[in-house]
């Protein structure tokens, strides 16, 4: 009765972590595509970029999007946002925590992943993306 109990006891300890390893791997990735202007008035442009996606190696509940635009066929690093994977959703809440307090907002179906940036304390929308999941590169 004691082994039936302390493996219960393991089984409900674990299992809360499990949910959330499966669908992280489905986003971790390469992802690809536009990322538009709201604001026609400001120094945002329209890019071609590509998001990489990985387990956050300091703090593992959390993942990082190092992003890059494509200017003239060559990626430019444009910065790191951390991010919160919200499996029942399944969305990603990020931020590069800047003085500028972004707020990225990433909404996940299959391959597809649509988002939006909002600026400041009120929210203005600045920019919305659409991406999708590439294909490993295999050598």
């Amino acid at each position: 009765m004691r082994l039936l109990l302390g493996a219960i006891a393991i089984v409900l300890l674990v299992s809360p972590a499990w949910p959330q390893t499966a669908p992280t791997a489905a986003v971790i990735g390469t992802w690809e595509g536009e990322s538009k202007c709201i604001v026609r008035d400001s120094p945002c442009h329209d890019e071609h970029v590509v998001y990489r996606i990985a387990a956050d190696k300091k703090n593992p509940a959390q993942l990082t999007i190092d992003a890059d635009k494509i200017v003239n066929g060559s990626p430019q690093f444009m910065g790191t946002i951390f991010c919160q994977y919200h499996a029942d959703e399944p969305n990603l809440s990020c931020t590069a925590n800047t003085d500028k307090k972004d707020d990225w907002e990433f909404h996940i179906s299959a391959n597809t992943m649509t988002g939006t940036l909002t600026l400041g304390p009120e929210k203005q929308l600045y920019r919305r993306i659409n991406v999708r999941k590439t294909a490993p590169k295999t050598n």
